[in-house]
């Protein structure tokens, strides 16, 4: 050992290796030898180095727990002091020590203490921070993260002995051992430093310094925003006027020729009920006028041009409204149980209430209009007129009112879908088969049962019927 070397503080004893198994095999070497300060170096993580140097599981956990159990005593104590004993509130009707309240805060302020535990006490079992280590001072273990492996011995292991390790080492394999001496840069921080720092600390005094200025002073001008969008949010809720658009209006409307997503099922035959290849050859200027206000997605405009088609062609032909619109005639979509199902729900929904779950028009709408005698009341259809059967009233036509209304009945084309509609459609056709069967077409066994079905519900409409003639003659009479 030179004489440049005797004068500087050993640290420790390291040795290079060029393989992961030596290094392996000198880390158990070692830790059979019963050293136990020691720490090895490489390019990428080494499965089974920990074992191979017998290092023990650290107290890091442990200090994270207490930390954490910590952090949970001061929220508890702090929530129990201030809630249950120094200011008294019940907060939505909870006691003053609710337990189960408290623990949204303990938890915050267990995470908290107990990453910094972690933190801070990965630093003091690191001996953080530490601008320099004594291993830097050997050029060589520059290749620690390239492609050498080091194993180093600390000199204040109770069994260092420098020439019994330098041998032990050697018998490793190890081709290059080198003694790891103090590191003879300055010690001293630079002034720089110091001042850098010094401007540091002065510099985040000042937002304090202010936000108190602010807090016991008054001012005539408004407080400043460093964004102030947070506290002057230009957002407008639903029905509100605003001055940045024309019509003042802060809901905007979608854009024309906006479709939802789902919503565009097939062609505007499908969406109106109109074939409308025929009506462009019946009456062009009407079907693009159609087409217009569908793709600008005006239902009222929709339902004008539809009523102003059919009430020109009718006036011209003089002929009924059904012959001069070419509605279409069958219903697009696929016709199945679960279509049927899908009607049969809405038609409860939407349709029933007026209609009558029969479709009848005897629905509890129409008999409290009856019972109370509205002279502006306009009855329901019968659904089960002849007229409205699909030979005399097409599918497309049906859609339409459903879409646009009739009468006395809004339309329903904001509320109901285009596919909910159009299964309307089908269950009202499953709804008239229903009522104008024959026992022709039942299996004959279950004709006697069907047929008894049939005349105990003939019974009890004639009973109603009788009803409904006794509360009208009632009412009649006074």
């Amino acid at each position: 050992m030179s004489d440049t070397k005797s004068e500087k503080i050993v640290h420790g004893m390291m040795a290079e290796f060029t393989t992961v198994d030596s290094l392996l095999s000198a880390c158990r070497r070692i830790r059979d030898a019963g050293y136990t300060k020691t720490d090895a170096f490489t390019p990428f993580p080494v499965h089974g180095i920990d074992k191979a140097l017998g290092i023990k599981p650290t107290v890091l956990p442990w200090i994270c727990f207490f930390a954490g159990i910590t952090g949970t005593c001061i929220a508890l104590t702090m929530e129990i002091w201030m809630n249950g004993i120094d200011y008294r509130y019940i907060i939505s009707g909870k006691p003053f020590i609710s337990l189960p309240a408290f623990i949204p805060v303990a938890f915050e302020l267990t995470i908290l203490l107990a990453s910094f535990g972690a933190f801070f006490g990965m630093w003091a079992l690191n001996g953080l921070p530490r601008f320099s280590n004594p291993v830097f001072t050997d050029p060589r273990f520059d290749r620690a993260t390239d492609d050498r492996f080091f194993l180093y011995i600390d000199a204040k292991d109770d069994r260092y002995d420098a020439a019994g390790v330098r041998s032990l080492l050697t018998d490793t394999g190890s081709d290059y051992i080198n003694e790891v001496v103090e590191d003879d840069s300055p010690k001293a921080v630079p002034r720089p430093i110091y001042m850098i720092w010094g401007a540091a600390v002065a510099a985040s005094i000042i937002p304090l310094l202010c936000v108190l200025l602010m807090r016991v002073t008054n001012s005539s001008q408004p407080r400043f925003h460093i964004f102030p969008d947070m506290d002057f949010s230009p957002a407008k809720d639903a029905q509100q006027t605003t001055s940045l658009f024309g019509d003042n209006r802060a809901m905007r409307p979608d854009v024309p020729g906006t479709v939802a997503r789902g919503q565009l099922i097939g062609s505007l035959d499908v969406m109106t009920g109109i074939d409308v290849d025929s009506l462009q050859a019946m009456n062009a200027p009407r079907a693009e006028r159609l087409v217009a206000a569908f793709m600008q997605d005006d239902q009222a405009a929709v339902a004008e041009e539809v009523t102003e088609v059919a009430t020109e062609e009718e006036e011209q032909a003089e002929t009924s409204v059904m012959q001069t619109t070419p509605w279409v005639k069958e219903n697009p979509l696929t016709v199945d149980q679960a279509l049927l199902s899908r009607g049969q729900l809405q038609f409860g929904v939407y349709c029933s209430v007026c209609h009558g779950m029969d479709g009848r028009g005897n629905g509890l709408v129409n008999q409290r209009a009856q019972e109370r005698g509205f002279d502006t009341w306009v009855p329901p259809s019968n659904m089960h007129e002849d007229t409205l059967y699909s030979d005399k009233y097409p599918d497309g036509k049906l859609f339409s009112t459903i879409s646009n209304g009739i009468r006395k009945m809004p339309g329903y084309a904001g509320q109901i879908t285009v596919q909910d509609r159009w299964a309307i459609v089908a269950y009202v056709r499953a709804l008239q088969l229903s009522q104008n069967a024959s026992l022709d077409s039942v299996p004959a066994s279950r004709k006697d049962e069907v047929s008894q079905a049939v005349e105990s519900a003939k019974k009890e409409l004639q009973r109603q019927a009788e009803e409904a003639a006794q509360a009208a003659a009632a009412r009649e009479e006074k």
